[in-house]
Protein backbone atom coordinates (compact mmCIF):
# COMPACT_ATOMS: atom_id res chain seq x y z
CA UNK A 1 0.00 0.00 0.00
CA UNK A 2 1.05 3.34 -0.52
CA UNK A 3 2.56 5.42 2.24
CA UNK A 4 1.87 9.39 3.15
CA UNK A 5 3.97 10.99 5.49
CA UNK A 6 1.69 14.42 5.82
CA UNK A 7 0.79 17.00 8.32
CA UNK A 8 -3.00 18.06 8.06
CA UNK A 9 -2.13 22.10 7.42
CA UNK A 10 0.91 21.48 4.96
CA UNK A 11 -0.20 22.65 1.60
CA UNK A 12 2.18 20.39 -0.08
CA UNK A 13 0.79 17.45 1.82
CA UNK A 14 -2.96 18.68 1.16
CA UNK A 15 -2.34 18.49 -2.68
CA UNK A 16 -0.88 15.28 -2.14
CA UNK A 17 -3.60 13.80 -0.46
CA UNK A 18 -6.20 15.35 -3.58
CA UNK A 19 -4.58 13.90 -5.81
CA UNK A 20 -4.84 10.01 -4.14
CA UNK A 21 -8.55 10.65 -3.59
CA UNK A 22 -9.23 11.80 -7.44
CA UNK A 23 -7.06 8.35 -8.48
CA UNK A 24 -9.25 6.62 -6.01
CA UNK A 25 -6.04 5.39 -4.49
CA UNK A 26 -5.67 3.65 -0.87
CA UNK A 27 -2.95 4.86 1.00
CA UNK A 28 -2.09 4.82 4.92
CA UNK A 29 -1.60 8.61 6.16
CA UNK A 30 1.47 8.60 8.45
CA UNK A 31 0.89 11.95 10.31
CA UNK A 32 4.09 14.40 10.64
CA UNK A 33 3.50 17.03 13.36
CA UNK A 34 5.08 20.10 12.33
CA UNK A 35 5.36 21.75 15.32
CA UNK A 36 4.98 19.25 18.39
CA UNK A 37 8.95 19.02 19.92
CA UNK A 38 10.05 21.20 17.63
CA UNK A 39 8.92 19.44 14.81
CA UNK A 40 9.13 15.81 14.15
CA UNK A 41 10.09 16.53 10.39
CA UNK A 42 13.29 17.25 12.51
CA UNK A 43 13.51 13.96 13.68
CA UNK A 44 16.64 11.64 12.23
CA UNK A 45 13.86 9.02 11.24
CA UNK A 46 12.01 11.38 8.88
CA UNK A 47 15.21 12.97 7.76
CA UNK A 48 16.28 9.68 6.79
CA UNK A 49 13.13 9.63 4.48
CA UNK A 50 13.77 13.11 3.26
CA UNK A 51 16.92 15.16 4.07
CA UNK A 52 14.76 18.52 3.53
CA UNK A 53 13.21 17.45 6.14
CA UNK A 54 9.38 18.62 4.77
CA UNK A 55 6.26 16.83 4.14
CA UNK A 56 4.90 14.90 1.88
CA UNK A 57 7.15 11.85 1.36
CA UNK A 58 5.70 9.63 -0.86
CA UNK A 59 6.71 5.65 -0.27
CA UNK A 60 5.52 3.11 -2.63
CA UNK A 61 7.48 -0.14 -2.11
CA UNK A 62 10.95 0.57 -2.71
CA UNK A 63 10.40 3.90 -4.40
CA UNK A 64 10.71 7.28 -1.72
CA UNK A 65 9.74 10.29 -3.39
CA UNK A 66 9.46 13.49 -1.96
CA UNK A 67 8.15 16.95 -3.31
CA UNK A 68 4.16 17.38 -3.87
CA UNK A 69 4.30 18.03 -7.88
CA UNK A 70 6.63 15.21 -8.92
CA UNK A 71 4.67 12.49 -6.45
CA UNK A 72 1.59 13.74 -8.14
CA UNK A 73 3.23 13.43 -11.60
CA UNK A 74 4.43 9.96 -10.53
CA UNK A 75 0.78 9.25 -9.16
CA UNK A 76 -0.59 9.95 -12.78
CA UNK A 77 1.67 8.04 -14.94
CA UNK A 78 1.45 4.81 -12.83
CA UNK A 79 -2.52 5.48 -12.62
CA UNK A 80 -3.34 7.55 -15.59
CA UNK A 81 -7.34 7.32 -15.24
CA UNK A 82 -8.40 9.88 -14.27
CA UNK A 83 -5.72 11.70 -15.69
CA UNK A 84 -4.59 15.15 -13.84
CA UNK A 85 -3.16 16.76 -16.82
CA UNK A 86 -4.65 17.37 -20.22
CA UNK A 87 -3.55 14.72 -23.32
CA UNK A 88 -2.14 17.80 -25.55
CA UNK A 89 1.20 19.29 -25.07
CA UNK A 90 -0.14 23.05 -24.82
CA UNK A 91 -2.90 22.16 -22.19
CA UNK A 92 0.13 20.14 -19.91
CA UNK A 93 2.28 22.97 -20.05
CA UNK A 94 -0.45 25.73 -19.27
CA UNK A 95 -1.88 23.00 -16.22
CA UNK A 96 1.95 22.96 -14.89
CA UNK A 97 2.01 26.47 -15.52
CA UNK A 98 -0.93 27.41 -13.02
CA UNK A 99 0.63 24.92 -11.01
CA UNK A 100 3.86 26.04 -10.42
CA UNK A 101 2.95 29.41 -10.11
CA UNK A 102 1.14 28.67 -6.69
CA UNK A 103 3.73 25.89 -5.55
CA UNK A 104 6.39 28.06 -6.55
CA UNK A 105 5.99 31.29 -6.89
CA UNK A 106 3.31 31.56 -3.23
CA UNK A 107 4.04 28.84 -1.17
CA UNK A 108 7.91 29.14 -0.91
CA UNK A 109 7.31 32.45 0.68
CA UNK A 110 4.94 31.63 2.94
CA UNK A 111 5.59 28.31 4.35
CA UNK A 112 5.98 27.29 7.92
CA UNK A 113 10.10 27.14 7.95
CA UNK A 114 9.78 30.84 6.39
CA UNK A 115 7.08 31.98 8.85
CA UNK A 116 9.30 30.65 11.82
CA UNK A 117 12.54 32.38 10.42
CA UNK A 118 10.91 35.62 10.30
CA UNK A 119 9.19 35.40 14.05
CA UNK A 120 12.50 33.89 15.84
CA UNK A 121 15.53 34.89 13.91
CA UNK A 122 14.65 38.29 12.49
CA UNK A 123 12.14 39.28 15.14
CA UNK A 124 9.11 40.10 12.97
CA UNK A 125 6.44 41.11 14.53
CA UNK A 126 2.50 39.43 14.21
CA UNK A 127 1.19 42.20 12.15
CA UNK A 128 4.43 42.63 10.65
CA UNK A 129 3.85 38.55 9.42
CA UNK A 130 0.63 38.90 8.84
CA UNK A 131 1.31 41.82 6.07
CA UNK A 132 4.16 39.95 4.36
CA UNK A 133 2.03 36.97 3.75
CA UNK A 134 -0.92 38.77 2.59
CA UNK A 135 1.32 40.63 0.03
CA UNK A 136 3.12 37.27 -1.78
CA UNK A 137 -0.94 36.23 -1.47
CA UNK A 138 -1.59 39.17 -3.73
CA UNK A 139 0.94 39.11 -5.90
CA UNK A 140 0.57 35.65 -6.56
CA UNK A 141 -3.07 35.28 -6.78
CA UNK A 142 -3.00 38.64 -9.14
CA UNK A 143 -1.25 36.42 -11.46
CA UNK A 144 -3.01 33.34 -11.23
CA UNK A 145 -6.67 34.76 -11.59
CA UNK A 146 -4.89 36.40 -15.34
CA UNK A 147 -4.29 32.90 -16.22
CA UNK A 148 -7.32 31.36 -15.03
CA UNK A 149 -9.16 33.97 -17.52
CA UNK A 150 -8.15 32.12 -20.63
CA UNK A 151 -9.45 28.68 -18.65
CA UNK A 152 -12.70 27.45 -20.23
CA UNK A 153 -15.22 25.04 -17.97
CA UNK A 154 -15.55 24.52 -14.30
CA UNK A 155 -12.16 23.69 -13.01
CA UNK A 156 -8.60 25.48 -13.89
CA UNK A 157 -8.28 23.57 -17.36
CA UNK A 158 -11.82 22.31 -18.86
CA UNK A 159 -14.49 19.92 -17.05
CA UNK A 160 -12.27 17.58 -14.76
CA UNK A 161 -10.27 18.71 -12.15
CA UNK A 162 -6.12 18.80 -12.82
CA UNK A 163 -2.55 19.33 -11.41
CA UNK A 164 -3.60 23.18 -11.51
CA UNK A 165 -6.77 22.43 -8.68
CA UNK A 166 -4.77 19.54 -6.64
CA UNK A 167 -2.44 23.10 -5.72
CA UNK A 168 -5.31 25.75 -6.31
CA UNK A 169 -7.65 24.66 -4.01
CA UNK A 170 -4.95 24.11 -0.50
CA UNK A 171 -3.44 27.65 -1.69
CA UNK A 172 -6.87 29.01 -1.05
CA UNK A 173 -7.57 27.21 2.42
CA UNK A 174 -4.48 29.20 3.28
CA UNK A 175 -5.69 32.49 2.28
CA UNK A 176 -8.73 32.09 3.65
CA UNK A 177 -6.83 30.43 7.47
CA UNK A 178 -4.94 33.77 7.54
CA UNK A 179 -7.69 36.27 6.58
CA UNK A 180 -6.54 37.58 3.38
CA UNK A 181 -9.11 39.67 1.40
CA UNK A 182 -10.01 37.35 -1.87
CA UNK A 183 -12.16 40.15 -3.49
CA UNK A 184 -9.95 40.83 -6.20
CA UNK A 185 -9.78 37.03 -7.10
CA UNK A 186 -13.12 35.84 -8.31
CA UNK A 187 -11.99 33.07 -10.56
CA UNK A 188 -9.92 31.78 -7.81
CA UNK A 189 -12.94 31.88 -5.29
CA UNK A 190 -15.27 30.48 -8.24
CA UNK A 191 -12.86 27.68 -9.20
CA UNK A 192 -12.03 26.40 -5.43
CA UNK A 193 -15.79 26.31 -4.45
CA UNK A 194 -16.56 24.38 -7.08
CA UNK A 195 -13.83 21.78 -6.23
CA UNK A 196 -14.52 21.67 -2.76
CA UNK A 197 -17.79 20.37 -3.65
CA UNK A 198 -16.92 17.23 -4.93
CA UNK A 199 -16.51 14.93 -1.87
CA UNK A 200 -12.34 13.72 -3.15
CA UNK A 201 -11.51 17.34 -2.37
CA UNK A 202 -13.89 16.88 0.49
CA UNK A 203 -12.34 13.91 1.87
CA UNK A 204 -8.64 15.45 1.67
CA UNK A 205 -9.47 18.63 3.52
CA UNK A 206 -7.37 19.48 6.20
CA UNK A 207 -10.20 19.69 9.48
CA UNK A 208 -11.04 15.80 8.23
CA UNK A 209 -7.72 14.47 8.82
CA UNK A 210 -6.90 12.50 12.02
CA UNK A 211 -3.92 14.18 12.97
CA UNK A 212 -6.44 17.55 13.26
CA UNK A 213 -7.72 16.40 16.08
Amino acid sequence: MLVLHTYFRSSASYRVRIALELKGLAYQSVPVHMLRDGGEQHAPAFAALNPAELVPVLVDGDVTLSQSLPIIEYLDELHPTPPLLPADAAGRARVRAIAQAIACEIHPLNNLRVMQYLETTLGVAVEARRTWYAHWIALGFKTVEAMLQQSSGVYCHGDTPTLADCCLVPQLYNAERFHVALDAYPLVRRIGEACRQLPTFQRAAPEVQADAA
